[in-house]
C-alpha cells in the first residue's frame, strides 16, 4: 500500500502542487470488476483546498488519471451504513450518493477517519458523518492538557508529511558524500563515526576562527562610533540652515498668495466684462426696429415684414436668459420696463388693426356674396385667408406676449366669420332643397337657377306632391312604390345634390381649419403624428382606420423603452388639448352647421324614404375618406352618419310594419301579393345604390329581417285567403321570391332562396295531389283493398279467389271508366287549375305537368297490382298511358 501511495502521490499529485493524505482501493456497488482508488489530498499554496479524487489507471497507458473531483466542502454526508457490524461499504453524499465497497474494512475506516480529520481542520462546514464507529470520530485539538493537543496536532502533521521527497541539490549533495566514504554502505556504524569526527573537527576550527577575528571586530566598533559623532555634527549645521531658510520660505508663501489673489482678481473682471458686453448685446434693441415697431405700417407686406422683425427681437430682448443676480441692477431694469412699454403699444396697436381686419373682411365677403347670383355651390374664403396670412408670425408673437389681446382677436374672428358661414351654408342648404323641388337639370347638376324667388315658386307644387306621397312602403303598387321613371330621376338626382352638399362642405371646412391652426398656432410645438379620436358611438356605423406610428417611432420606443413611452404620452396629452382647441375653435365658426345638416338629413328622410340609403352611402365614404379622423369635419359627418343609419332602420322598420298590416281582399283571388312583386325592384334599386359601398352590411341585415317577414306574412295570406287555394298562394308568391333571389345573386340570401325553392315544391306536390284527388274513384277504392289484402299477409295470387276482389268484380269495376269519362274528368281538372292560377306567374303549364306525372304514376300503380294478383287473366284497362298522354296534350293545346 506504500508503494501504491508513493506512486500516486508522485505521478498524479506533486505535478499539480498537491499532496496525498490518504486513500482506499473501492469498487461501485455491483460492479466489482471496475476498480479504482479514492484519494484525499491538500493543496501546496495558501489558502489551502482539500478534495477528493476518483483516481483509475487508463487502459492503454497503464497510468494513474483522475476521473473525477470533489471539493471536500461539497461533502455533505458521510454513511458508514453501520457502526456495530463491520462492512466494507459506505456512501458519499456528493451532489449525489455514491455508493462504494472498499478492499477491505481497515481501509475503509482508515479512510473515514482521513475524512474526519481534514473536515475538522479546513472545514466551518463540517459534514455529517453517520453509522461510523466513535473511536474513529476523534477531535483534532482537544481543551484538556498541553500534551494531548500536540500529540493530536502530531498526527496531522505526521498524516500531512508522510512522505517528502529530497529536493535535487540534496540528492546530488548526498551522493557525493557517500562516494567520498567508500564504506557508507558496508558499514553503517563506521560511517556514522567518522561524520560525527569531521563535525567535530569543523566546530572547531569555527571557535577559532571567531577567538581570531575579535581585534578586527573592535576595530570595526571604533570606526562606528566615529561615523555617529561626524554624522551628529553635521546634523547641527543642517538644522542651523534650516532655520535661517525658514524665513524664507514664509516670505515666498505670502508672495505665493498674493499671486493667486492677483490671477483671481483678474479672472473675475475678464469675466465680468464679458458678462456685461453680452448683457449689452442682449438688450441693445436697434432704432430702426424701435421705429418699426412704433409706426410700422401694417397694411404692405413690408411694413408687416419689418413689423414682424422687430417684434419678435424685441421678444427675446425681453425673454434674454439673465442671470438672477443681474436683474437687480437699476440699468437692466430700466432697460427691461422700456422694452415692456414697446410691447404694450405696439400689442394695441397691432390688435386694433386685427380687428379692424377681421370685421371688414366679414363684411365685405357678405356684401360681395350677396351681389353675387345664386350658384349651387358654397363660396371659398381662400383670398382672405391669403390676405391674413402674412399676420400669421405677429400672431404668435401676440400669443405669446399679451395672451388676453389674443384670445380677444380669436373670438372676433370666430363671431365675424360664424355668421358669414351661416348665412352660406344656410343658403346652400336652401338652393339644394330647391334643387329637389323643381324638375331635374339633366345638362349639369351645378348650373344656378335664373332667379331665387322663381326657384321657390315654381318648386312648391312639386315639393308638396313629394311630400304627401313620401311614405311608401311594400304594400304599394309597383308604380307608387319604386315612382315612375321622374322619380326614379328625382332619386339619382338627390345622389347628385347629397354628393354636391357633401364635396362642398368638406373643402371650405378643411380649408378653414388648416387656416385657424396655422394662423391662430394651435398645433403648437405638436409633434408630426396625428392621434385618431376616439369617439364613443352609440352603434357601430363609423369605423375609421387608426393612423399608426411611423415606424421610426415605433423602433425607439421598442429599444428606449420607458422614457419614450412617458414622452409619447404626454404628446398624446398636449395633442389631445390641441384637436380639443381646433374642434372647438371650429364649432365657434361653424356654431349651426351640424343642425342645419340634421335637418336637411330629416327634410330629405321625409321627401323619399329612399333617400336615407343614399345619405348612409355616401356620408360612409366620405367619413372614411377623411384623413384625419379626429377633425371637426369628421366628427360632425361621423354624428350626421348616426342619425342617416337611424332613419335608415326607420325606413325599414316602416316597410315591416306595412308588410305586416297587409290585409288580404276577400273579392278578388289573390294572385302574387303587392309585397312580394315589389321586393324584387326594391332589391334592385337598392343593390344599385350600395354598389360596392362598405355599408352593404346593414343592407344584408336588412335583407335577411325583410325576407323573414315577407316568408311568415305568405303563410298568413295564404291562411287568410278565401278565393284561393292555400297551397296555390304558397306555391306562386314563393315561385316568384325563388325566382327573384336567383336572379338578384344576394349572398346572405343564398339559405333563404333555397328555403323559398323547398316550399314552393311542397306546396306544388300537395296541389297536384289535392286537386288530382281521385279521378277513378271506384277502380281506387278496389285496389286499395287489394294492396291491403296484400298487406296482411295474402298472397298476391290468391287474392283474386276472393268474392269482393275476384275477376268478376275487378272487370265491372273497369268498364265504369271507358276512354271518354277518363278525357272528360281530365278536363274539369284543368278548368279548375287555370281558375285557381294567375297568369303573372305561368305556372299551369308546370302544374299541369306535375299532374300529368301523378295520373300516370297511378295508372302504372294499377296496372302491377292487376299483374301480380290477376295473373294469365288477360284483364287490362279501359284505356293505356299513351291514351292518357294524348289525353292531357290535347287539353293543353285545345287551351
Amino acid at each position: 500500500m506504500t508503494a501504491i501511495k508513493h506512486t500516486l502521490n508522485r505521478d498524479v499529485f506533486l505535478p499539480n502542487d498537491e499532496r496525498l493524505i490518504g486513500f482506499v482501493h473501492v469498487t461501485k456497488v455491483g460492479r466489482k470488476k471496475k476498480t479504482s482508488f479514492l484519494c484525499a489530498a491538500l493543496s501546496t499554496e495558501t489558502p489551502v483546498q482539500a478534495r477528493v479524487y476518483q483516481v483509475k489507471k487508463a487502459d492503454k497507458t497503464e497510468a494513474y488519471k483522475k476521473k473525477v473531483t470533489w471539493l471536500l466542502r461539497e461533502l455533505k454526508v458521510v454513511d458508514g451504513k453501520s457502526s456495530s457490524k463491520e462492512t466494507a461499504e459506505f456512501d458519499l453524499h456528493f451532489e449525489k450518493v455514491y455508493k462504494w465497497v472498499a478492499s477491505s474494512v481497515n481501509d475503509k475506516e482508515t479512510f473515514i477517519a482521513c475524512l474526519w480529520k481534514l473536515s475538522q481542520r479546513y472545514l466551518i462546514q463540517k459534514p455529517d458523518f453517520l453509522n461510523v464507529p466513535r473511536h474513529l470520530l476523534e477531535e483534532v485539538s482537544r481543551p484538556t492538557g498541553a500534551i494531548q493537543t500536540t500529540q493530536q496536532e502530531d498526527d496531522i502533521v505526521t498524516m500531512e508529511d508522510d512522505y517528502q521527497a529530497l529536493t535535487p541539490k540534496e540528492e546530488s549533495d548526498l551522493d557525493q558524500l557517500m562516494s567520498e566514504c567508500k564504506i557508507a554502505i558496508s558499514n553503517a556504524e563506521l560511517f556514522a563515526e567518522q561524520l560525527s569526527k569531521q563535525l567535530s573537527v569543523l566546530d572547531g576550527a569555527n571557535i577559532h576562527s571567531i577567538m581570531g577575528s575579535e581585534d578586527q571586530v573592535l576595530n570595526l566598533m571604533r570606526l562606528l562610533d566615529d561615523g555617529i559623532q561626524s554624522a551628529e555634527k553635521i546634523e547641527d549645521k543642517l538644522e542651523f540652515y534650516d532655520s535661517i531658510l525658514q524665513n524664507v520660505k514664509d516670505q515666498m508663501e505670502v508672495m505665493k498668495e498674493k499671486d493667486a489673489l492677483i490671477k483671481t482678481r483678474n479672472k473675475n473682471h475678464q469675466q465680468l466684462l464679458e458678462e456685461l458686453d453680452s448683457l449689452v448685446k442682449q438688450l441693445d434693441l436697434d432704432t430702426k426696429y424701435l421705429k418699426a415697431l412704433q409706426d410700422g405700417d401694417l397694411n404692405t407686406p413690408g411694413g408687416i415684414y419689418e413689423c414682424t422683425t422687430a417684434a419678435h427681437t424685441l421678444q427675446r430682448c425681453l425673454n434674454v436668459d439673465i442671470h438672477p443676480a443681474l436683474n437687480q441692477m437699476a440699468a437692466l431694469e430700466e432697460q427691461q420696463r422700456k422694452f415692456s412699454k414697446f410691447s404694450d403699444k405696439f400689442g394695441k396697436r397691432l390688435a386694433h388693426h386685427l380687428n379692424n381686419l377681421f370685421i371688414h373682411q366679414g363684411n365685405e365677403h357678405g356684401e360681395t356674396l350677396s351681389r353675387q347670383a345664386p350658384d349651387f355651390k358654397l363660396p371659398q374664403h381662400n383670398s382672405a385667408h391669403r390676405d391674413l396670412t402674412p399676420y400669421a408670425d405677429l400672431m404668435l408673437w401676440l400669443k405669446n406676449s399679451d395672451f388676453d389681446s389674443f384670445t380677444q382677436l380669436s373670438k372676433v374672428y370666430t363671431q365675424s366669420l360664424s355668421k358669414l358661414y351661416n348665412k352660406e351654408i344656410q343658403d346652400f342648404l336652401e338652393m339644394a332643397k330647391q334643387k329637389l323641388g323643381s324638375k331635374p337639370d339633366k345638362n349639369r347638376l351645378g348650373v344656378g337657377l335664373t332667379s331665387q324667388a322663381r326657384a321657390l315658386s315654381g318648386s312648391s307644387s312639386s315639393l308638396n306632391r313629394k311630400m304627401s306621397g313620401s311614405v311608401q312602403s311594400l304594400n304599394s303598387d309597383s308604380t307608387s312604390m319604386h315612382g315612375s321613371s321622374h322619380d326614379l330621376a328625382m332619386r339619382h338626382l338627390f345622389d347628385q345634390v347629397i354628393d354636391k352638399i357633401l364635396s362642398e362642405l368638406e373643402p371650405v371646412c378643411l380649408s378653414e381649419q388648416d387656416f385657424c391652426v396655422r394662423f391662430f398656432h394651435l398645433a403648437g410645438d405638436m409633434p408630426a403624428t396625428k392621434e385618431p379620436k376616439q369617439e364613443e358611438e352609440s352603434e357601430d356605423i363609423w369605423k375609421p382606420i387608426q393612423p399608426a406610428a411611423p415606424p421610426v417611432e415605433e423602433f425607439y420606443e421598442e429599444n428606449l423603452g420607458g422614457g419614450l413611452k412617458i414622452q409619447r404620452r404626454r404628446a398624446k396629452s398636449k395633442l389631445r388639448h390641441m384637436n380639443e382647441e381646433v374642434r372647438r375653435m371650429m364649432g365657434e365658426l361653424f356654431p349651426n352647421l351640424e343642425s342645419e345638416l340634421e335637418a336637411f338629413v330629416s327634410y330629405a328622410d321625409r321627401l323619399d324614404g329612399f333617400n336615407s340609403m343614399y345619405m348612409l352611402v355616401r356620408m360612409s365614404q366620405h367619413v372614411n375618406k377623411s384623413q384625419d379622423a379626429g377633425s371637426f369635419l369628421s366628427v360632425m359627418y361621423a354624428s350626421c352618419l348616426v342619425k342617416i343609419k337611424r332613419n335608415f332602420d326607420k325606413f325599414i322598420s316602416n316597410q315591416i310594419k306595412t308588410i305586416q298590416d297587409f290585409k288580404v281582399s276577400k273579392k278578388s283571388r289573390c294572385g302574387i301579393i303587392a309585397f312580394v312583386h315589389n321586393f324584387e325592384e326594391f332589391a334592385n334599386q337598392a343593390e344599385n345604390i350600395f354598389k360596392n359601398s362598405d355599408r352593404h352590411t346593414h343592407l344584408d341585415k336588412s335583407y335577411k329581417t325583410l325576407v323573414a317577414v315577407i316568408y311568415e306574412q305568405i303563410a298568413r295570406v295564404a291562411n287568410e285567403s278565401q278565393k284561393t287555394p292555400k297551397e296555390v298562394v304558397m306555391m306562386e308568391n314563393f315561385h316568384h321570391m325563388y325566382s327573384t333571389l336567383s336572379s338578384l345573386k344576394i349572398p346572405c340570401l343564398e339559405s333563404d332562396r333555397k328555403e323559398a325553392k323547398q316550399i314552393y315544391q311542397d306546396n306544388l306536390n300537395s296541389y297536384t295531389l289535392n286537386l288530382l284527388g281521385r279521378p277513378l274513384e271506384k277502380l281506387h277504392v278496389f285496389f286499395e283493398g287489394v294492396q291491403n289484402r296484400v298487406a296482411t299477409g295474402v298472397k298476391p295470387e290468391e287474392v283474386g279467389f276472393q268474392l269482393a276482389f275476384s275477376k268478376q268484380e275487378l272487370r265491372k269495376v273497369i268498364k265504369e271508366y271507358p276512354v271518354k269519362e277518363v278525357k272528360k274528368g281530365l278536363d274539369g281538372i284543368y278548368k279548375k287549375t287555370h281558375k285557381d292560377l294567375c297568369e303573372e306567374e305561368n305556372l299551369l303549364q308546370v302544374v299541369w305537368f306535375s299532374m300529368q306525372d301523378e295520373f300516370i304514376k297511378q295508372i302504372k300503380h294499377y296496372e302491377d297490382l292487376i299483374n301480380q294478383c290477376y295473373p294469365d287473366s288477360g284483364i287490362t284497362l279501359e284505356f293505356k298511358v299513351d291514351d292518357v298522354l294524348s289525353f292531357f296534350s290535347e287539353i293543353a293545346q285545345s287551351r
